[in-house]
This record gives C-alpha cells, sequence and structure tokens, in this order.
C-alpha cells in the first residue's frame, strides 16, 4: 500500500487552513521520475558529494536547490509538475471523505507550493533516517545482517551476510 498523508496549511495567508493529501507514487513511476531528476542534475553540471546518500534530508534539500538553479527549466518543469500529481485537494473542511484534482487556484501562496512540493519529497525519500541513512544502505551492509528489517507491517526481509534477501521470516 501507498505512504499518504494529510497535510493542513497553518501559515497565515491566503491558503491558510486548506487541507490537501499527497499519495506515495507507485515504485516505478517513482524509480524514473528520480532517475529523470538525477540526469538532469547531471547535465547541469552539478556534481554530487560522495556521501549524498548519507547526507540526510537537509543536505540533499542544498543539493538539491543548488540543481534547480542550475538545471534548465526545460528539464525541471515536466519534474515539478509530475511532484504536484501526487496532491490532490480536500475542498471541503465538513467532509474530509471528498477529494479532488488541484485545478489553478486551489494554491494562491508560493510558500504554500514549496511547503507541498517539500511534503512530497519527505513522504517518497521518507527512508532516510535522522542519522543520514537510508535504511536500505544501512540493512544491506554485513553488520546489520543479523537482524530483521520491517519493510511493511508484518513483513520482514532478512539479509545474508552479503546483503542480499533471503528466504525465511
Amino acid at each position: 500500500m501507498r505512504k499518504e498523508i494529510d497535510v493542513t496549511i497553518t501559515d497565515e495567508g491566503r491558503d491558510e487552513g486548506k487541507t490537501f493529501h499527497i499519495k506515495e507514487m507507485a515504485a516505478t513511476r517513482a524509480e524514473k521520475w528520480a532517475m529523470r531528476a538525477l540526469l538532469a542534475v547531471a547535465r547541469s553540471g552539478v556534481e554530487l558529494p560522495d556521501d549524498f546518500a548519507a547526507m540526510g534530508m537537509q543536505g540533499i534539500a542544498i543539493v538539491g536547490i543548488r540543481a534547480i538553479t542550475k538545471m534548465a527549466f526545460e528539464d525541471a518543469e515536466p519534474l515539478l509538475d509530475e511532484m504536484m500529481e501526487c496532491v490532490t485537494i480536500k475542498p471541503d473542511s465538513r467532509n474530509a471523505l471528498i477529494q479532488r484534482g488541484l485545478i489553478d487556484g486551489d494554491v494562491e501562496e508560493i510558500a504554500t507550493l514549496i511547503q507541498l512540493r517539500q511534503e512530497v519529497i519527505n513522504l517518497h525519500v521518507g527512508f532516510f533516517t535522522a542519522g543520514g541513512k537510508s535504511k536500505l544502505i544501512s540493512t544491506a551492509s554485513p553488520e546489520s545482517s543479523s537482524s530483521n528489517t520491517e519493510t511493511s507491517p508484518g513483513q520482514s526481509v532478512r539479509f545474508s551476510q552479503r546483503g542480499r534477501p533471503r528466504s525465511g521470516n
């Protein structure tokens, strides 16, 4: 099941009190989006640090901001548009079950767009821990091979000494 969150805007302004719903992209689509983003970053001349995956959300955000400022708008625009396809709005505060795709005018503040884009990124890369290590990286390492890694409620994957998944619970 894909992750989903609701975001209610609390900042003062025209979007205050609006609730948006964000749903994670399907894995195949998210992977393609990430590859296109990384290729666009590479074309822009931004060099990614060797420890990019271990930088944590703040470090990745800083590198991402640098990359966007050097990226051609033609490369960035479809990526930005696809991010917002994950976002719907809950237009009726009395009925949280009603949601629809965004239309022009639903978001009235630039700060709201930035916040929603950040929430989309957080939802998709939430596997980065506060310590800056990816759970995938830390669970695939030999020193963590003796423990189970929680992948979803009730399901776990055990890794062999070489970091490869093996069958069994």
